[in-house]
């Protein structure tokens, strides 16, 4: 195995991470029809990336990563579930809107964080099982 491949999606994290730091600088200072805009562009982006999930999940050869992909869907799908229905939970008299969004985003980004330690370990079990293949390869010669 070749480190390649992770090293490529690395690159893809970096991208994608410096992409949303543009995107949500810009949003900040953006009018609203600019605002409006860049939502719907990331929405089509994300329901895209679902959809190339959900055949993931459908036609993987490995039962892990197939597995894994359904986890992924079922969570967004939930994570919809209660993104959407924040707007019910927003009439308390003691919450503002803008800040329960916040809270809320503050809360995704958590995970999106956790989801990258995630990552970051699973690459590092690649590695570290590829290091002992090669080992024992090695000791066999």
């Amino acid at each position: 195995m070749s480190t390649a491949i992770l090293n490529i999606k690395l690159y893809e994290l970096e991208q994608g991470y410096g992409r949303m730091q543009s995107r949500l600088r810009l949003c900040q200072e953006a009018q609203e029809e600019k605002l409006l805009s860049e939502l719907e562009t990331l929405t089509n982006e994300y329901a895209q990336i679902n959809y190339l999930l959900e055949q993931s999940a459908a036609s993987s050869r490995s039962p892990a990563v197939a597995e894994l992909s359904r986890e992924q869907v079922d969570f967004f799908k939930k994570a919809e579930k209660t993104g959407g229905r924040l707007p019910e939970y927003l009439h308390c008299p003691t919450e503002d809107d803008a800040e329960a969004y916040a809270l809320y985003a503050e809360y995704a980004i958590d995970f999106a964080v956790q989801s990258m330690r995630y990552a970051l370990i699973s690459a590092m079990k690649a590695i570290e099982t590829q290091t002992l293949l090669d080992k024992k390869k090695e000791e066999q010669q």
